[in-house]
């Protein structure tokens, strides 16, 4: 099966395949050549049961375990605690905005294909990656693995992903830190328009896991720079209900303070929390951002 072209191109991945992603805390289980291990040793040896969740392979179920308790539970052995990687992707109404004025890409076509790069770096060098897609509500929630079957199911539940729903970024991350329980590294890619301080507050939790948490925050130009000049009808993308008519030359000094005051609070948040921030625009190369971020990092192949 091929995977989804618009997601994924040969650009992308001639980019991405120079790369890599070391990480920067021990992590758990097993050294596959690029993480320290918090544990010593090495086997494959059953370690655990674990509830199963929608999307885990059925032939991990452990069939003798459910005639026992009538319930799904998946064997995990030791090399399936390497690190993992998880992507956070937002799909509520705000991130579908692409500017009516140009065809230009929307936040989520930005987001689904940078995560799309990220699914591919992780497999590639035999990490579990797996990934979340959400609005108000966890919509989809797909655990990490590290077989290479397991990238096109998520560059096809990518791809089939749709926007819509209010966002509550906060409620669905406090959710997600119950099934994200061992170390690893997880990637928000969202516009994080939330309270800055339920968002920064849920993001602690999640890295005092411990994870290393990166936020790939993702504006538009326009967000950015409010180009308006005239009279604009704004609407809602979460409740279309919502709408005005503005006149931008009395609107854009309140709305510019506004946008800084909500930036400065998560750059000074997340440098507190030792979160990762990374700000970006859909008029960017995804696979360019990444390749820029892990550049500056200090880790590159």
């Amino acid at each position: 099966m091929s995977d989804p072209p618009h997601l994924l191109t040969p650009l992308d991945r001639d980019r991405v395949a120079s790369l890599q992603w070391y990480a920067q805390n021990v992590v758990e289980g097993l050294n596959v050549g690029l993480h320290r291990s918090a544990e010593k040793g090495a086997s494959v040896e059953f370690k655990e049961h674990r509830p199963y969740v929608r999307g885990d392979e059925i032939r991990a179920i452990d069939w003798k375990l459910f005639g026992k308790t009538d319930r799904f539970y998946i064997r995990q052995y030791e090399e399936e605690t390497n690190l993992g990687a998880t992507l956070l992707v937002d799909q509520s109404g705000s991130m579908k905005y692409s500017g009516a004025r140009t065809a230009g890409v929307s936040k989520h076509l930005f987001g689904v294909r940078l995560a799309a790069c990220l699914a591919y770096l992780f497999t590639s060098q035999h990490d579990a990656v797996g990934l979340a897609t959400f609005d108000t509500q966890l919509r989809r929630y797909i655990p990490p693995r590290s077989r290479p079957s397991h990238l096109h199911a998520l560059l096809n539940e990518l791809a089939t992903a749709e926007c819509g729903g209010e966002t509550n970024l906060s409620a669905v991350l406090d959710r997600l830190a119950v099934k994200i329980g061992r170390r690893g590294v997880l990637f928000l890619i969202s516009d994080g328009f939330d309270h800055p301080e339920a968002l920064l507050r849920s993001l602690s939790v999640l890295r005092q896991a411990p994870n290393e948490i990166v936020f790939f925050q993702v504006y538009h130009p326009d967000e950015l720079n409010f180009p308006f000049s005239t009279r604009t009808q704004f609407r809602s993308l979460e409740q279309s209900s919502h709408q005005r008519i503005v006149d931008p030359f009395a609107f854009r000094a309140q709305y510019q303070k506004n946008l800084q005051q909500f930036r400065t609070a998560l750059v000074e948040g997340c440098k507190q929390h030792r979160i990762t921030l990374v700000e970006c625009s859909s008029d960017q190369s995804h696979s360019e951002v990444l390749t820029r971020f892990l550049s500056q990092r200090g880790f590159r192949g």
